[in-house]
């Protein structure tokens, strides 16, 4: 079926993600900056268009340095032992990700810079957004840190297995965002009921443990809850 084949490729590709996360450190650097940029941005209170601008700088980086690790792969494969061609199609992939760096590290600071120096004259205050504001961030901040939660523990597969439970998490991540955004019981009720669900059929199919599951759900929860005390 369409769906069940594009969830194959899905975990294919999330995969790749792990594997790389898991195996190139960089990347693993990238994802913690990644993180603290978005987090820091939401913070500050960027506009709309700055805070675009910020996560294609976040996104082109961290593709350039899957890139790399790629060509690396491939090179490796194609010439086992020591070549000087294959020695300068590794440092042009490395230069692709340095000059990718250093363009969102320029883009940052032209960014964030004026809103950092307003902290030393108008003293430090968190911005408030709205509620569906604070569920994109949280959304994407709970699947930064499955990736890198899996990528430290090392198992089982992006969409199946392994600590935590990722559609425990972002199951549990979206039951909290609509419980603040509709503030409704009854669909609030009705989301949980879901979301457990979906945890549970993690357990049925054997994806996951039941601790794995719990974890998810607990790291989803806690990590939207906080986020939406902190900018509501």
């Amino acid at each position: 079926m369409p769906l069940r084949q594009w969830l194959k490729s899905a975990n294919f590709a999330i995969e790749g993600i792990l594997h790389g996360a898991k195996t190139q450190r960089h990347l693993r650097y990238h994802f913690f900056t990644a993180a603290f940029v978005l987090f820091l941005s939401y913070i500050l209170g960027i506009t709309r268009i700055e805070f675009i601008i910020v996560s294609l700088a976040v996104i082109l980086v961290i593709s350039a340095e899957m890139l790399n690790s790629a060509v690396e792969t491939v090179v490796d494969i194609l010439s086992p032992e020591y070549s000087e061609k294959a020695r300068t199609a590794k440092d042009i992939a490395a230069g692709a990700v340095l000059i990718t760096a250093f363009g969102a590290t320029v883009l940052g600071y032209i960014i964030l810079f004026p809103y950092l120096k307003s902290i030393f004259t108008k003293g430090f205050s968190i911005a408030r957004h709205s509620g569906e504001e604070i569920a994109l961030i949280s959304f994407i901040l709970v699947m930064i840190l499955v990736i890198i939660t899996k990528s430290h523990f090392g198992k089982g597969h992006p969409l199946q297995g392994g600590m935590p439970s990722g559609h425990s998490a972002l199951a549990f991540s979206v039951w909290v965002s609509i419980t603040f955004l509709t503030a409704n019981f009854l669909v609030s009720v009705l989301c949980f009921i879901l979301a457990v669900w979906i945890a549970l059929s993690r357990i049925t199919v054997k994806a996951h443990s039941p601790w794995e599951v719990i974890l998810g759900a607990l790291m989803g929860a806690i990590v939207t809850f906080l986020l939406f005390r902190l900018f509501s």
